[in-house]
């Protein structure tokens, strides 16, 4: 673990995913306004990089915690580390996560999926998401502050053929975030869901969906643009948004059609052209 102490005191904020994307966006947003930072990814060297950049450009202080989310054993490492360093998280932001592409069954049209990966999908999306929520909440709810941010998706609003751990997985981190914001009402202590819709990342890439037709739309948002969003959302005490206009329009309009035609739109968006 490595850090640089150019701040003292302030706020701190956890960022996961944080070595690039979203993520390091978000933990751009924190450091210009003097939030300390802990960054959480699987590459020391990305976090490092990052972190080092946030320290000359803001004086804030930052440490890097390396952690694979899809270990079930990372979370729990994650906060025991973050205790040991004496930080008081401010803001918990669950944005580690990752998709794939592909039939879930091989019926001879599309490639199968890999179910190790599914699983390792899970754990990131779902498990590790809900785990570090449980570890971080119960302070903050003790000192009557904080924020949580949660990064769902706009596939959380349908089901997603030759994606469909994936839109699932989404699914789940809407609902429970938006339970969470319910809960925590009168404590101080917000929970935000951002909802991005097709973002320039390296998730498409790891995906194997960057020649889909979801990614060649005119409406792809920047990194930078959704974390600024997500980013007011959370400060402002939102329970959700949704990035743009076009992705708010695609979501409302899910509640309007039957399910089964919302999939088949959704199988369209994934397909290759």
């Amino acid at each position: 673990m490595a850090a640089a102490a150019k701040a003292k005191g302030g706020r701190t904020a956890l960022v996961t995913g944080a070595s690039g994307g979203i993520g390091a966006e978000l933990a751009r947003l924190f450091a210009r306004d003097g939030w300390n930072v802990v960054l959480v990814a699987r590459s020391r060297d990305g976090l490092e990089k990052v972190g080092r950049g946030l320290a000359d450009a803001f004086s804030v202080r930052y440490h890097v915690v390396p952690a694979d989310l899809s270990d079930p054993a990372a979370p729990q490492a994650v906060y025991d580390a973050v205790q040991a360093l004496g930080i008081e998280v401010d803001a918990l932001v669950n944005n580690a996560g990752f998709g794939l592409m592909g039939a879930f069954v091989d019926t001879g049209r599309d490639a199968p999926t890999d179910l190790r990966r599914e699983l390792e999908m899970l754990q990131v999306n779902v498990v590790a998401l809900t785990h570090l929520s449980k570890l971080f909440l119960p302070a903050m709810v003790k000192r009557g502050r904080g924020y949580v941010m949660n990064v769902a998706s706009t596939a959380a609003f349908q089901p997603g053929p030759l994606m469909a751990v994936y839109y699932a997985s989404k699914a789940y981190v809407l609902s429970f975030s938006e339970a969470l914001s319910v809960e925590l009402a009168g404590t101080g202590v917000t929970a935000t869901v951002l909802c991005p819709g097709a973002t320039r990342t390296e998730f498409q890439a790891t995906a194997n969906m960057e020649d889909s037709r979801l990614f060649r739309a005119g409406h792809v948002m920047t990194a930078a643009q959704v974390a600024q969003l997500g980013y007011d959302a959370m400060l402002a005490g939102r329970s959700s948004v949704v990035t743009g206009a076009v992705n708010r329009v695609m979501a409302a309009g899910t509640r309007f059609i039957p399910r089964r035609m919302a999939a088949r739109l959704a199988k369209m968006a994934q397909e290759r052209v």
